[in-house]
């Protein structure tokens, strides 16, 4: 489709219509915001209209209230994902150090020996490992929720790496490799939350993706061995040797897998459950190591 040289935000709407774009007014109104000239927006819109995804097209994707970069070759997080990070905030706070008490008022004058007790140190933060981490947005937004954890995320393209450290910054530290592998070994047996946002299309499915994810994605975040749970039974397997006594691992799924990736879980010795969302279109399934 040939695309104008400049653009009224109407005419915009309408060549993106006609792409397909079904979302073609928040698009626009989008790509007006991103672009620095005419020209930038004339270049936006046209890769746009070739089938490039729009997160790509404007360089970041809105995931749980963050602005995360991604680019060419680079998996963008799905907004349904929020659920498994909400999920995985509420477990962390429920296996969390628990504040302290509040100090009890005693009347009367104070002497040296009824001085106030110092306020207990916090305890250790809690040990996050984002794996098949992409862009960083999973591990990037528990730390964003949680305030103060120990965060390691690692995935096997080095695309997603270099966008994931850009995103996690100064929250944690990215890793190059497969899945457990870069992982530092004082991690073992020690991790409070385990993301794992794996990949879980069937191979057979994977042509029927949509062109926006089956050409500018990296197959390895996609396609998922012939049942889709190829990666998440190696996650699984190596789950119990990282997760903390009452650590839990969190991993999305199809609705269609659920049964059979809650009966890995339990085979791998961790207690599972699968949480579903129809307002979110997810499904979690997780893994804890009993305490």
């Amino acid at each position: 489709m040939s695309v104008p040289p400049s653009f009224s935000r109407a005419t915009l709407v309408t060549t993106l219509r006609a792409a397909g774009c079904v979302f073609a007014e928040d698009e626009a109104e989008l790509l007006l915001s991103a672009a620095s000239s005419p020209a930038a927006l004339a270049l936006m819109v046209s890769r746009r209209v070739d089938g490039t995804p729009l997160e790509h097209v404007v360089g970041r994707a809105e995931f749980d209230g963050l602005r995360i970069a991604v680019g060419p070759g680079v998996f963008v997080p799905r907004r349904r994902t929020e659920f498994l990070v909400r999920q995985a905030a509420g477990l962390a706070a429920a296996t969390g150090p628990r504040p302290a008490p509040a100090p009890v008022h005693v009347p009367g004058p104070v002497t040296a020996g009824d001085a106030p007790c110092p306020a207990p140190e916090p305890g250790p933060a809690p040990v996050v490992v984002d794996l098949c981490c992409g862009s960083g947005a999973l591990g990037a937004a528990l730390a964003a929720r949680l305030g103060r954890v120990e965060l390691h995320a690692a995935d096997v393209e080095p695309a997603a790496v270099e966008y994931a450290r850009r995103n996690i910054g100064a929250r944690g530290r990215v890793h190059l490799g497969d899945l457990f592998d870069p992982l530092p070994a004082a991690l073992r047996g020690r991790v409070s939350v385990l993301l794992a946002n794996v990949p879980y299309v069937p191979t057979g499915d994977v042509p029927l993706l949509p062109a926006e994810a089956r050409v500018h994605e990296p197959l390895v975040a996609l396609d998922g061995g012939a049942d889709g749970l190829d990666v998440m039974r190696r996650v699984v397997a190596g789950a119990p040797d990282w997760l903390a006594p009452g650590g839990s691992l969190l991993m999305e799924a199809g609705a269609r897998q659920a049964e059979l990736a809650r009966e890995t879980v339990r085979a791998a010795g961790l207690v599972p459950r699968v949480v579903t969302s129809e307002e979110w279109c997810a499904t979690v399934v997780i893994g804890t190591r009993p305490a």
